[in-house]
């Protein structure tokens, strides 16, 4: 099948993936509507992808060359423990054979990997999205109202097309949050300091992983810390929300620092603690799984399909896989109904897939965690199979062959 118009709605990871491949694919015309003005690129996340993925989506075309990244090649998890030094005691190290990337970075490199037949338009808000067998309609905040053969939304956890194709369907509360930070990583030296590792810091009611990123200026190290929310009310949970970089209260730093210095390996607390506020945010950890990723000519993709908490380290890799599953759905489809089927049929269970491994994940590190300090290694190891349950590991599902 060739020709056709394409929106994409949403213009991140996953937006400018799905706008590449629907122009490889044959589109006679894609136009991604992206609300944000500026450069998406300033967000200083950082974001794993598993070694064997990030081959796959090359080879597919969904992953660009030359992209910074850092090569990791182990796990590290470590307890506190006042006879092991200040970086902790050392449970159990597993092989992690992932590169890790700056999420402005990726973005760039896929930004500029775009075709230039996309029609890419930002500061553009999309208000509602409506499809039937015959096309797609999107409805701008200016009230106007442009018409598609087929509409992606790529809008997020916060999706305004997933409300067309799975009404209700809403990101629910895991019931902890997540904080997180970046710095310099020429701060993290001495005691501790493996550059070719991710560490896992345990501790009673929570977990966090410090692992080194590429940055638009150097080297960063990006950290993710798992915890139970504040109890003073300066979060909400009833919608999907967070204090972004920059906009964390004195209260909200002052509960972060207390941890640090209650619960870390000194090497590790004092290491985080140097983080500035400005790079310091906390987000209430939520998740989502839709009964199904089509409705009409409307598709989801990324997060907008489904929200997966970070545990898995799969929301870049399940972005672009979706991306390369919607190309091989065009491929193989004579009709917009033959697309929508088989993307579906690929991508449905897949996402349900992940959400439910991440959950398994955030139990077992998170809302019930063990007594690592009296594991041994084969109590440890045991204890990681568990939670795959026959999974064949975290980063994410091969790509059908």
């Amino acid at each position: 099948m060739r020709g056709g118009t394409v929106a994409v709605v949403g213009g991140s990871i996953a937006g400018c993936a799905f706008a590449s491949a629907a122009v490889r694919a044959g589109a006679e015309r894609v136009v991604v509507l992206e609300r944000t003005r500026g450069r998406l690129a300033d967000r200083g996340l950082g974001l794993c992808v598993h070694d064997e993925r990030a081959a796959e989506l090359a080879a597919a075309g969904a992953l660009p060359g030359g992209i910074p990244a850092h090569r990791l090649l182990r796990r590290r998890w470590v307890v506190r423990d006042a006879g092991a030094g200040p970086g902790g005691r050392l449970v159990w190290e597993q092989p992690f054979p992932f590169h890790s990337y700056h999420w402005g970075l990726l973005w760039r490199g896929l930004r500029e990997a775009t075709p230039r037949e996309v029609v890419y338009r930002q500061g553009v808000t999309v208000a509602g999205v409506a499809g039937d067998a015959d096309a797609a309609e999107v409805r701008l905040g200016d009230g106007s109202v442009e018409r598609y053969d087929l509409a992606v939304g790529a809008d997020g956890y916060r999706s305004v097309v997933r409300e067309a194709v799975a009404p209700g369907a809403r990101p629910r509360y895991a019931g902890y949050v997540c904080w997180r930070g970046n710095f310099d990583a020429a701060a993290l030296a001495g005691d501790g300091s493996h550059p070719d590792a991710v560490t896992t810091v345990c501790y009673p009611g929570g977990s966090c992983v410090v692992y080194r990123i590429p940055g638009p200026g150097g080297p960063r190290v990006n950290w993710v810390l798992y915890a139970s929310p504040p109890r003073d009310g300066q979060l909400r949970f009833d919608d999907p929300t967070s204090f972004p970089p920059g906009a964390l209260t004195p209260r909200l730093l002052e509960h972060l620092r207390a941890l640090l210095e209650r619960e870390f390996p000194p090497y590790w607390g004092r290491a985080l603690a140097l983080t500035d506020p400005a790079d310091t945010f906390v987000q209430p950890i939520y998740d989502l799984e839709t009964a199904s990723t089509t409705a009409g000519r409307l598709l989801l993709a990324g997060d907008a399909a489904t929200v997966v908490r970070p545990h898995n380290t799969s929301g870049a890799a399940k972005a672009l896989q979706d991306a390369t599953a919607f190309g091989a759905a065009w491929a193989g489809a004579d009709t917009w109904e033959e697309l929508l089927r088989a993307y579906g049929a690929a991508r449905g269970p897949a996402g349900r897939e992940l959400v439910a491994l991440a959950r398994r994940l955030g139990r077992a590190q998170v809302e019930r965690t063990p007594d690592w300090a009296r594991m041994s290694r084969g109590e440890a190891e045991g204890w990681w199979r568990a939670q795959l349950a026959g999974a064949p590991g975290i980063g994410g599902q091969p790509l059908p062959r």
